[in-house]
Parts: C-alpha cells; structure tokens; sequence
C-alpha cells in the first residue's frame, strides 16, 4: 500500500517516527508521500525523505491556511524550490474558508499560481480543501482542461462532488474519514471506480475508527483498505493493489 497524504515529519512523531514507519512497514506500506504547509516545515520534511530514499517522497507548495500577509515571499520560496531539485508534487495547495476569510483573494491567487506552475513543470497537485468543495473544483477546472493531473487529498464530500472531480480526471484520497459512522462517504462512494481512488492517511490527523481521537499513523492505512474492501465487496488486497497502481501513475514513481 502507499499512504499518499501523510505529515511524519511532524512534531507529533518526533519521539518515535522510527518505531512508527516500522509499523506502517509491517503492515504493506512501501512509500509515504509528504506534503508541504509552508517554509517553517520545509527542512524537516526534506531531511525525512533524505534518510529514507526510495520511500519518502517530498511535494512543495504553501498550503491554503498558511496563506498570510506574508503569502508572496512564501510563494516565492515554494518557487525557489521548484527551480532547485525535482518534487513528486506540487501541494499541498487549495481553498480552505473553514477558520479564516481574511485571506480569500490570497488564497485564490496562491492556488492558481501554484496550479499554473504544475503544469508548466508537468507536475501533479494535492489539493486541499475545506468548506470550499465547489469553489475549488469550479477553481481546478480551467487548468484540468490544459491536462492538470492530482488528487483532492482527504475527499469527504458528496457522490455529485466526487463525480465532478473523476470527471475532470482527478483522483479522490480516502482516508480514515470513510469509517467515520455518519461521515456519508461511503455512499458517495459506491458508485466512483475504484480506478480514481488513492489510499491515504494525513497522518497525525483524521485517524480511522477504531482510533478516533488518537494520533494518526500510516499503519493504520490498513483500516482505510478494508472500510473501502467492504464498500466496494472485493478482498482488501484488491483494494491495495488497484491504489498502489493508481498512486504510481499519478506520481510517477
């Protein structure tokens, strides 16, 4: 399996991150791709994936709640990077008008820029986003016109979101929102192919049942598999199989 969407270089693992990728490895995980929030992560993301060539992979971008007054010489680190050595993505990038609308120009500005470099790089995005499902996929549709390819990391919307988002060639990341009771998300499932989903966790956040309310981890990807093994009545190795292909070829590698 690969969790697509995991934050190990936080604060949170940084007592027992060994002990956590050893779990994730004993239960399949092969490789965790790594989001970028702003420049005060940037190092620590990039020293994790240095110690574990092969299996960690960094994306870069200035996630939208990090979007401040400052957001321009963010931009242009983020840019700096890009121009510096190769990423896997470009992300995690997108709308979020949950906590603050201060910022709301900002964040369009930063996401369609960054969207813009992705294709002139020939990058995939990692979209983030949070009380804002329409605005972002009415913000993503011009760029996916040109070819833009990725995921909306963290998908919990609905079957009519869903379906605008695999219509426009993008792909969903489940993680453990699937298993949450009266999440609604399995229904909104059911009738997206298995062929647009990515596994994911956002480690240390969103943990799955039957954890909720601890720190996440990516071994407990293993519990994102099998809710999706019940959604979709095929065996969890289906599952693992069929989003391990799908994250490949999203990422290239």
């Amino acid at each position: 399996m690969i969790d697509t969407h995991c934050h190990l270089y936080g604060d949170e693992f940084k007592n027992d991150i060994a002990d956590a990728i050893s779990r994730a490895k004993k239960i399949g995980v092969t490789r965790f791709y790594l989001p970028a929030i702003d420049s005060e992560s940037h190092n620590v993301m990039l020293e994790l994936e240095a110690a574990h060539p092969g299996e960690f992979f960094a994306m870069m971008g200035l996630h939208p709640c990090y979007v401040k007054e400052n957001y321009l010489e963010e931009l242009a680190l983020v840019e700096e990077w890009l121009n510096k050595r190769p990423f896997v993505a470009i992300g995690e990038i997108g709308l979020d008008f949950y906590w603050d609308k201060t910022f709301t120009a900002q964040q369009y500005e930063a996401f369609d820029r960054q969207m813009q470099w992705a294709l002139d790089r020939k990058l995939p995005i990692v979209i983030h986003t949070r009380n804002a499902m329409q605005e972002t996929i009415e913000a993503v549709k011009p760029f996916a016109a040109k070819g833009l390819r990725g995921i909306f990391h963290c998908f919990s919307g609905s079957y009519e979101s869903a379906k605008q988002i695999v219509d426009l060639g993008l792909y969903l990341g489940i993680g453990g929102v699937v298993t949450y009771k009266n999440a609604g998300l399995p229904a909104a499932l059911e009738k997206i192919p298995l062929e647009r989903l990515v596994l994911e966790t956002d480690a240390p956040y969103l943990t799955p049942v039957p954890f909720r309310g601890k720190r996440n981890e990516s071994s407990y990807l293993t519990y994102v598999a099998e809710k999706l093994a019940d959604v979709y009545q095929v065996r969890p190795e289906v599952i693992a199989e069929i989003t391990t292909a799908n994250a490949l070829k999203i990422f290239g590698k």
